[in-house]
């Protein structure tokens, strides 16, 4: 090659020749890339490597690549704490006629040394609401018959007629039948849990207190046992069953109470004038 020739094409040469150069570092360091693994990943040989940077700039960059922080986790938060409340009660609709025929028994109940206040209809199922009806039996008048199966406590009026009233009976397990009689009579009464339902219930111990016949709770509004109680004996012997009012008439047609059975507040007054001291109280076992 002349020198004119070289002089003519040396610096093109030249440029070419480091541009190839370039190129060919470009391409080893983009095929070494796909060789390249980080010794602090295990399974590094199983990962893709990172997308190498557009030429030329990955020709001046490190090949290690520092990971990504890990994620910082969010502050934990506390669970709000649940507020408990008693669930309502779903009412369901009253008849107008039942409205009209028992709003009156079922009124506020005046001259008592407790409040007695109206029995919400909606409570309770209208079968068990009081009601004169037609029975055939053989007991005498002024006897008493429980039918727990169904719910229904009869006073026997004679003549073929009975006064029905809906009651709360033992839940499984503490349920009670047999033949009784009416050993005593007590408006408003203390309350004396026997020992076993003390041990079965502690938190109960805290409504407790000395009374003259031992630990119970004194008459009033919040007693168990209501405006009024019927005290059930066999013989000599304390049945410990009773009947007697509630503060809870929504319970009246269940089974919830432990053997006793218990009455809407104005239904148990109504059959405490009625019932005479020594009446016989049949009660009929359930089914099972």
């Amino acid at each position: 090659m002349s020198r004119d020739s070289r002089e003519l094409f040396g610096p093109a040469l030249l440029g070419a020749v480091a541009l190839c150069g370039v190129t060919a570092i470009a391409i080893s360091d983009r095929a070494s890339a796909q060789y390249y693994c980080d010794e602090r990943y295990q399974d590094c040989y199983r990962r893709s490597p990172p997308p190498p940077l557009p030429f030329p700039f990955g020709l001046f960059q490190p090949r290690e690549v520092a990971p990504p922080p890990p994620p910082q986790p969010e502050p934990r938060q506390m669970p709000a704490r649940p507020e408990y409340t008693r669930p309502e009660r779903t009412e369901r609709p009253v008849d107008p006629a039942i409205v009209r025929q028992y709003a009156g028994l079922y009124a506020p109940v005046n001259g008592e040394p407790y409040a007695v206040p109206a029995v919400r209809l909606s409570d309770i199922d209208p079968q068990f609401l009081r009601k004169r009806v037609n029975v055939q039996t053989d007991e005498a008048p002024g006897t008493i018959i429980i039918n727990t199966q169904n719910r229904f406590l009869y006073f026997v009026e004679g003549g073929g007629q009975a006064i029905r009233y809906g009651v709360g009976v033992g839940r499984q397990g503490f349920g009670w039948s047999g033949i009784a009689n009416v050993k005593n009579k007590q408006e408003w009464p203390d309350w004396y849990p026997p020992k076993e339902m003390i041990a079965r219930q502690a938190e109960l111990r805290r409504q407790l207190s000395e009374l003259q016949s031992g630990l119970g709770m004194r008459g009033g509004p919040h007693n168990p046992l209501g405006a009024r109680a019927m005290y059930l004996w066999q013989g000599n012997k304390d049945t410990l069953y009773r009947i007697h009012g509630t503060s809870e008439p929504w319970t009246i047609g269940q089974n919830v109470s432990s053997g006793c059975i218990r009455m809407i507040n104005q239904d148990v007054i109504d059959l405490y004038e009625r019932v005479s001291l020594g009446a016989k109280v049949v009660v009929l076992p359930a089914r099972s």
